[in-house]
Order: structure tokens, then sequence, then C-alpha cells
């Protein structure tokens, strides 16, 4: 007796539209590296919920709206076939279209916007993947911050559309909480659970654990492994003093999430000696996040993900062999 999954996957078969349907909803999953539509739709209803919750169903229509329009870009432009059909050309779409709804005002350029920002994600992947061809090493979310520092960039010089969720200088404000101070456990659990749901730029703990539903669906490695990154973020960030807002708001915690993940078990099997150098790069992203952060601050840009896009590319580069294993 065929399973659930056999079903669908010989019905999308037979149906291009159906097929469209599974190429989209991987790409979801490949936010967080998994090729399963399970975990898309998990994704996708955490999406709505973290957006409809905090009253901006704008977002979850930009990201959705994004997530189509790089999934058909991709096919348009005749990319290979087997990636297309794992969802690779769609994750930075999505984060794209997430990230200019989260940060812009809604509005008739806030959609252009999203469009075109979807459609060129394509263009830099594929341009990443040539680049980084000759290391052997992912593009990861390289093409969804560039395009999208792109973008919010370009608000500036646009009456059309407004840069109002944009962050300013206060993110380098000196820290509220010291290494003394305890972490109510109310707030460790919040900050821990918001790390992760922050990957699609959410503040929602409901859509933190849909998220991770569908991370176990797919991957209990990638579960364990997303929950220890938010773990390791949070405890580093505390007690180094980071402002509490965002330790407990899950915003330097992202990343390290995704780092975890990456070279956790998703670039290398998890033993213990390569789980020992993912969590090394992991509390090495929480420092990369926050220096960014400031760094960025001057021209109120959102470090997003590309904290871990650097860490995880220097670790794979640097790896030794015994880690790759």
């Amino acid at each position: 007796m065929q399973s659930l999954a056999e079903r669908f996957e010989r019905a999308a078969a037979a149906s291009p539209p159906l097929r469209f349907v599974d190429v989209a909803l991987r790409g979801l999953g490949q936010v967080m590296f998994q090729d399963n539509p399970l975990t898309g739709l998990f994704f996708l209803l955490a999406i709505i919920w973290g957006a409809v919750a905090t009253g901006q169903p704008f977002v979850a229509i930009g990201g959705v709206l994004a997530l189509l329009v790089a999934t058909a870009t991709a096919l348009a432009l005749g990319v290979d076939r087997t990636a297309w059909r794992a969802g690779l050309y769609g994750f930075n779409g999505v984060l794209t279209g997430l990230a200019l709804a989260t940060f812009l005002a809604p509005g008739p350029m806030l959609i252009v916007f999203v469009i075109l920002g979807a459609a060129v994600s394509v263009v830099v992947t594929l341009a990443t993947q040539r680049w980084l061809a000759a290391y052997g090493i992912p593009g990861l979310t390289f093409p969804f911050v560039t395009t999208s520092w792109l973008f919010l960039l370009a608000s500036h010089g646009f009456a059309g559309v407004a840069g109002s969720g944009l962050p300013a200088g206060a993110v380098t404000a000196p820290a509220i909480i010291v290494a003394s101070d305890p972490l109510r456990v109310v707030d460790f659990v919040g900050g821990v659970a918001l790390s992760i749901s922050q990957v699609f730029l959410k503040d929602s703990l409901v859509a933190a654990l849909l998220f991770l539903v569908g991370l176990a669906v797919s991957s209990i490695p990638a579960a364990l492994l997303a929950l220890a990154g938010a773990l390791i973020a949070v405890i580093i960030a505390h007690l180094a003093g980071a402002e509490s807002d965002l330790v407990t708001g899950g915003l330097l915690g992202f990343s390290p999430v995704l780092t975890a993940v990456a070279l956790g078990c998703v670039f290398a099997s998890p033993t213990p000696r390569s789980l020992a150098y993912a969590a090394f790069a992991t509390v090495i992203t929480v420092i990369a996040q926050v220096a960014m952060n400031a760094a960025l601050a001057p021209v109120a840009l959102p470090a997003m993900t590309m904290p871990f896009v650097l860490v995880t590319w220097l670790f794979l580069m640097a790896r030794p062999a015994a880690a790759k294993s």
C-alpha cells in the first residue's frame, strides 16, 4: 500500500499545476535545508499564523507571492530541472518577499518590489552558484540577503515606498542585562523559541512550534540541532551581556540556528567531532550577528542571515577532513 507521500508524488508527476505547488512547498522547506513538501506546508502555516497574529497579513502575502514568482522565474530561465524540483530556487525568493514586506510599508510599490526582488533572487542564486562552484560550497541565503539589501537601500530614494520598519541606530545601544543578572525561565524559553521563528522573520511562539514540527517531520536531527543552536545563541548572548530585548526576541539567534543545522547534519554526518565543530561555529555566529548589527546600523540595514552565510562559508572551506563525516 502506497504511503501518502508516495501518492502525492505520483499525483504531482501527472499534474503540472500540482508539481508546481509541490516545488513551491519544497522551496519553503529548503529555507532550513529540507526537501520535503510536508515540511514546507508546516512552514507555510507558521508564516501565515505569525503574520496574522501580529496584524500583518500582507507579510504572509508578500512571502507567498515571492515564492511563486521565484519558482516560476527559475522554470522560465530553464534551470536544472532536478534542482528546481527540489525547491532550490524558491527559498531565497520567499525570504526576500518576507523581508521586504516586513521592513517596507504596504502599498503598490511594495508589491512591485516583492515581484522584482523574487525574480532577481533567482538570477543572484544562479550567479552565486557559478561563483562558488570552484570552492564546492553552497550559496545558502546569500542571494536573499544581497537582494533584500539592494531593495531596502533603494527604498530611501523612491517616494513610492517607505522603509518604516527598518532598524534604527538604537540597535547598538548599551546592553541592559549583564552576565551576573539571571535570565527568567519564561524569557529564556521565549528567546529560544523565537530564535527559530525569526529565521522566517516571525515573532511568534506558535509559529516557532510549527516550524519545529515541520523540521521534525523531515529530520529529527535537524529539529534537535535547531533547538541546540537556539539554546547556544541565547546562552552566549546573555552571558556576553547583549541587549535583553534582542536576546529574548530571538534576534540574535536565528542565524546561529541555521549554522547549527547546516554544519551539524546537512553538510556533515552528525558525529561527536562534527557536532563540536558545528557548536563552535554557532558560537562564532552569535558574535558575527552582533558585529554585523553594529556595522550596518549607520545605514539602517538589518543583518538578516548574512552572519550565518559568512560563518558557514568559512567553516565549510576550513573544515578538516575529520569533521566531514
